[in-house]
């Protein structure tokens, strides 16, 4: 099967994308600048992000907060309209199936944004209508953000942090969330397609850096931030992940809910840790991780990470290892010497 072109291809081939395959979609990977220049631009002042990969699902009805309360981990009831909510998608063994951000539009509209692959799994998890081909999605991120969306529209800049609105943007409605998925500040636009690659034109005029899914991966990865796939599969949990706090154990069930309930009894198989190496060696998903010889795991995650100037990696390991235990990762035919690091590996940088 080809994969999918988004629908501003031909505006970032033209800003000097390089382009990869990725979740079905041909999708820039980093621009004339490279990844390292991207990822500092967005930690020291801002980036866009083209997400338009990701799916939304368009949930609209009176039945709708039910639907998404009984299937979602997450409690709705937390937040209120005009929020996003981070909340999970289990199967009914309480493994992941997708980790999801809800746009609460207005009282009985949201809009369901699940990862790329896997859009399908959701609209048959929910009654809602897949409505991804109709619009693109730009992450604004970093903290001058705000104040450079501003020179383009100043109703972009007033999103706060997992705030959600809609207003009329040169004749057509756009959706804004303040959310993000790097560590920084930051909003999501999402726009109707017509209108995308002006929207587009006008961001990188307010001296806002184009950015690819190489930055998108080593920003999350040095603030721990999860990538379905790799932390989260259908093989690993919420509470290995150390995200229980997406459960909503007050609520009177969701999806997966008893699975969950056994695990939280006898505590998780694995938990999510941190690695750092000290050296410029970038780690990689797949490093087989020993402490004193013994297999602890497997590496979930692993990259360079730009601000730390070394190599970082994530894994679903056996034990609580506590921060700056010794391991050895396997990587390639070759060991790597690498300790427990605390998470996140970084915090916002000034």
């Amino acid at each position: 099967m080809t994969d999918r072109r988004p629908y501003l291809y031909d505006a970032h081939v033209a800003l000097g994308a390089k382009i990869v395959p990725f979740g079905g979609w041909e999708m820039p990977l980093h621009y004339a600048t490279g990844t390292v220049a991207e990822h500092l631009a967005c930690r020291h002042d801002a980036v866009v992000f083209d997400v338009s990969h990701l799916g939304t699902v368009r949930c609209d009805g009176p039945d709708m907060f039910d639907a998404l309360q009984v299937t979602l981990t997450n409690d709705l009831r937390k937040v209120a309209p005009g929020r996003a909510q981070y909340t999970h998608l289990l199967n009914d063994d309480g493994f992941v199936v997708d980790d999801i951000i809800v746009w609460w539009v207005s009282d009985a509209e949201f809009d369901v944004m699940p990862n790329a692959s896997n859009t399908s799994g959701v609209t048959d998890a929910l009654p809602g209508v897949d409505v991804t081909s109709e619009r693109c999605v730009l992450a604004i991120q970093g903290p001058q953000a705000r104040a450079k969306v501003a020179k383009v529209d100043q109703r972009f800049a007033d999103v706060n942090r997992f705030r959600v609105t809609r207003f009329d943007y040169n004749g057509v409605e756009v959706r804004v969330a303040g959310t993000g998925y790097t560590g920084e500040e930051g909003l999501e636009i999402a726009v109707p397609n017509a209108a995308a690659e002006g929207l587009l034109q006008r961001i990188v005029d307010a001296d806002v850096t184009p950015a690819g899914l190489g930055a998108r991966d080593t920003l999350r990865l040095e603030v721990a931030l999860p990538l379905y796939g790799h932390e989260l599969t259908l093989s690993s949990t919420t509470l290995e992940a150390r995200l229980g706090w997406v459960l909503g154990w007050d609520k009177e069930t969701f999806r997966g809910r008893a699975a969950v309930e056994r695990e939280r009894e006898r505590g998780p198989d694995k938990l999510l840790t941190g690695l750092i190496v000290d050296s410029r060696q970038p780690l990689r998903d797949g490093g087989e991780v020993a402490v004193d010889g013994v297999n602890v795991g497997t590496l979930t995650s692993g990259n360079f990470s730009p601000v730390l100037e070394r190599g970082i990696g994530l894994g679903l390991l056996t034990g609580e290892l506590e921060s700056g235990t010794a391991v050895s990762v396997a990587l390639r035919g070759r060991e790597i010497a690498a300790r427990v690091s605390a998470l996140p590996f970084v915090r916002k940088v000034k």
